[in-house]
């Protein structure tokens, strides 16, 4: 993996870097849209992209079937020509629970907006105490409830050694300018009392893995690792899985960190500086926003 000074260099365009790559693995929320809106200059660039022979994968940490994820950008506006295919956390996670063969389950996640996750998952809903394991989308109310009112039920599954899914490693999503809390969140917490999970997605090295497995069946032979480019806004899960994967990352400042990146929606090279720290995972460049 190439390196990168600190802070990364900002770029306004994308197109000579994009140049570099065959296959782009691009991550969606706070890349390809914020949670309710497309963000036009990433789709434009990515169709360009995969105009000139590229491929897109998404890959999300989205707690849900690919189909459904493909239908959540549909939605907010991104089009079927800036993408090729989706890995999402949802489906690496119901493949897992299939793996496993895990017959029941202690659901925790809205059940309204995870339906289709819990119609794909073949472990039948139970009690904690007649449960196989402990699968998780999220929290039941995001807008209202705290990792910590958890606590007393992610104890007594501790006491019978339950593993815990994660189908969305998260630990916070950004909905239109507010910070919900993620599956990823409870799982932190499991782990820190001295569970054992099963993280579905990015930072992990199974989410990448995949989407390289994906990306090698599209065009028809294996992907070398310098031939692929991460796009992601996230340093904990995007930067580094790409890191640990060994793959390129272009940082989207306008997501997750603007904060902590941008005054008056300019990127700060200071803050970018605060950001990308000795030891932290290396971006080649930053940008606002994806822009061809």
């Amino acid at each position: 993996m190439s390196s990168s000074p600190l802070p990364p260099p900002i770029l306004e365009e994308a197109r000579e870097l994009l140049a570099r790559y065959d296959v782009v693995f691009s991550d969606a929320w706070g890349v390809l849209h914020d949670g309710l809106h497309a963000f036009s200059t990433a789709s434009d660039a990515l169709v360009r992209f995969r105009a000139k022979g590229g491929t897109v994968i998404v890959v999300s940490n989205a707690p849900l079937p690919e189909t459904r994820v493909a239908e959540m950008l549909d939605s907010r506006g991104v089009p079927r020509a800036a993408w090729d295919a989706i890995v999402s956390s949802g489906e690496i996670a119901l493949a897992h629970i299939v793996e496993m063969g895990y017959a029941t389950a202690r659901y925790i996640g809205p059940g309204d907006r995870d339906a289709d996750f819990f119609a794909r998952s073949p472990a039948k809903p139970s009690a904690l105490e007649a449960a196989e394991a402990v699968v998780c989308t999220g929290l039941e109310n995001d807008a209202d409830e705290t990792p910590e009112e958890y606590r007393p039920l992610l104890e007594r599954a501790r006491a019978r050694a339950l593993p815990f899914v994660c189908a969305n490693p998260d630990l916070v999503v950004d909905v239109g300018g507010r910070l919900y809390p993620c599956a990823g969140a409870l799982a932190d917490l499991y782990e820190r009392l001295g569970g054992r999970v099963f993280w579905a997605g990015k930072p992990h090295p199974v989410a990448y893995a995949k989407a390289l497995e994906v990306a090698g069946r599209l065009r028809g032979k294996a992907v070398a690792r310098e031939r692929v480019l991460v796009v992601g806004d996230a340093v904990r899960t995007d930067l580094v899985a790409a890191q640990n994967a060994g793959l390129d990352a272009l940082f989207i400042a306008a997501g997750i960190h603007r904060r902590e990146t941008m005054d008056a929606g300019r990127l700060s090279l200071e803050k970018l500086a605060r950001l990308f720290v000795p030891g932290a995972p290396r971006a080649l460049a930053a940008m606002t926003m994806l822009r061809w």
